[in-house]
């Protein structure tokens, strides 16, 4: 058999090359533990065989889905390599770019929305999560490689529950009993929170049934769209605390589920929920909430009643007592003239404004004897999460409950993504959420693993 070998000529370059260390093939980008891996797993990179303290360039770039601003989004920064060609980020601060200082999630939190162009990696639409590393030095690519931020396990299997509109059971293999959540999402509504949390959660271990339980329309480019889930409540007014009653009976039937260990994953309103169900409700063992409410707010939404006429939720079949909001119109009126909105200023209004309400209106979590945490900013633009987690901890606390409080200064109201996506859109439109890019990712990837790490000691795997 004859073998075809390279031009003679080229060859010998290829191998003077070689020997002095210049090969654009040999430059290598290092991740750690892998470079696929879960979502919200810390990495580790590093650059090698560069030359040797040279400023070299770092593009990253992903698709973003389903975030309002889909399309690409990328990041650069400039770092300067060693003596030996090396770069490593988690210790490097970058000497320009889309963010600053030592961060090995920069080039992956400080991404911002760019056209589509040929100039892009292959980002394969069909792959959540998928991410580019290139590096440069002036114009010349010297090595690129793809990472893999999986949403889900490979072995969680994800299924609609037909008894619940928009609901999704996610469960990893085997029949042995392991504990269960339940997923409440915020006032976005609709099915998100199901869809993105409940498979993360599950391959954590547990067993996690998404619940969505209000569906409101939506706006966009073109005008108002029709509700994503048009079986369930419009208007967020009147949402019965008992439909997580009719959830958690629906997890015991599965054959997966210890219906001892069963908990509640709440974000923003879907916090305000599951504390006040707590409250109510003796077979909840943990509950996690992510930017909370002390208060049952007032009510609203489309065919909803007037200001002050309704309760966010109900208990079996009564409102419960809320607080109410004070200028909401005219907070509101920033959505048609472009002015930022701080939905915060209108429920510090309410509370300042009608102080004899707040002792109706209070969640009385120290009720609930199971446990508790907490996540907050102080900078939340949404509502003061971080005053109301205070008080929540400090009423516990009279009745000798503990409580995780995790409160981040400068943080807002996204705190329940894992530190690893993008941060940058949080104050874009109208709509001011609080925080900043580096400080609400910084919160984030803090928040997660103790996030889990609670979730193992109180419901196990």
């Amino acid at each position: 058999m004859s073998l075809l070998l390279p031009h003679p000529p080229l060859f010998a370059i290829a191998c003077a090359l070689a020997w002095a260390g210049l090969p654009a093939q040999a430059q290598q980008i290092h991740v750690s533990p892998a470079a696929e891996v879960l979502e919200g797993t810390p990495l580790q990179l590093r650059l090698s065989e560069l030359p040797a303290n040279a400023a070299i360039r770092i593009v990253s770039s992903r698709l973003a889905r389903g975030t309002g601003e889909n399309g690409p989004r990328q990041a650069e920064a400039v770092f300067r390599s060693d003596a030996q060609g090396r770069i490593d980020l988690a210790s490097q601060a970058p000497e320009s770019g889309s963010y600053s200082g030592a961060d090995v999630r920069g080039l992956f939190w400080s991404m911002h929305s760019v056209k589509p162009s040929s100039a892009l990696p292959p980002l394969d639409p069909e792959q959540a999560g998928e991410i580019w590393l290139q590096a440069y030095a002036g114009e010349q690519l010297l090595t690129q490689k793809k990472l893999q931020l999986r949403p889900v396990a490979a072995e969680v299997q994800v299924r609609l529950v037909e008894e619940f509109a928009g609901a999704r059971y996610a469960v990893g293999p085997g029949k042995h009993k392991r504990g269960a959540l339940i997923v409440l999402g915020g006032s976005e509504g609709g099915s998100i929170a199901a869809r993105s949390s409940a498979p993360l959660l599950a391959s954590q271990g547990y067993a996690v049934l998404g619940l969505p339980y209000y569906s409101p329309p939506s706006w966009g480019p073109e005008g108002m769209k029709p509700a994503e889930l048009p079986s369930l409540p419009k208007a967020f007014a009147n949402i019965e605390l008992s439909r997580l009653q009719q959830a958690r009976d629906w997890l015991t039937r599965q054959p997966e589920v210890d219906a001892s260990r069963i908990g509640v994953y709440g974000v923003s309103k879907g916090a305000e929920f599951a504390l006040a169900a707590a409250a109510r409700m003796d077979w909840i063992k943990a509950v996690v909430a992510i930017v909370p409410s002390d208060v049952i707010w007032e009510g609203w939404g489309m065919g909803a009643a007037g200001p002050d006429q309704t309760s966010s939720f109900a208990w079996q079949g009564k409102p419960l007592p809320w607080q109410p909001y004070k200028g909401m119109d005219e907070e509101s009126a920033g959505f048609t003239t472009g002015q930022p909105v701080h939905i915060r200023r209108p429920l510090e209004q309410g509370r300042a404004a009608y102080p004899e309400r707040l002792a109706a209106a209070r969640i009385p979590v120290e009720n609930f004897r199971g446990a508790l945490l907490l996540v907050s900013g102080s900078d939340d633009q949404m509502w003061d999460s971080a005053g109301m987690a205070r008080n929540i901890e400090a009423s516990r606390k009279a009745k000798g409950l503990s409580t995780i409080n995790l409160i981040y200064e400068g943080a807002g109201h996204g705190l329940s993504g894992r530190g690893w996506s993008p941060t940058t859109g949080y104050n874009n439109g109208p709509m001011k959420m609080g925080g900043s890019p580096a400080v609400d990712a910084a919160a984030q990837a803090d928040a997660w693993p103790r996030t889990l790490q609670f979730l193992q000691e109180q419901l196990g795997r």
